[in-house]
């Protein structure tokens, strides 16, 4: 759905505090983090139709940031453990 907020403390509220400790003492989650961040943001350019992309384009970029989020939550619950 277009306009959804992404957001990964948004996407996860439990792990607000988690996740923020984690981007400032986990290197590997912060450059996770960013990249997630990073693919958020263009794709939420696509879908305000401020850059044009074939479907195939938003369809791999949906897939990038449903991969990185993927990354991250295991990181997150893994330390929750």
């Amino acid at each position: 759905m277009f306009n959804e907020t992404h957001e990964l403390v948004h996407e996860f509220p439990e792990y607000k505090e988690r996740i923020s400790q984690l981007k400032q003492e986990d290197a590997h989650f912060a450059k996770l983090y960013k990249e997630y961040t990073a693919v958020t943001e263009q794709v939420s350019r696509m879908e305000d139709e401020l850059e044009t992309v074939s479907d195939v384009v938003m369809e791999n970029a949906k897939k990038e940031r449903l991969k990185l989020k993927d990354a991250l939550f295991a990181i997150l619950k893994k330390q929750a453990a």
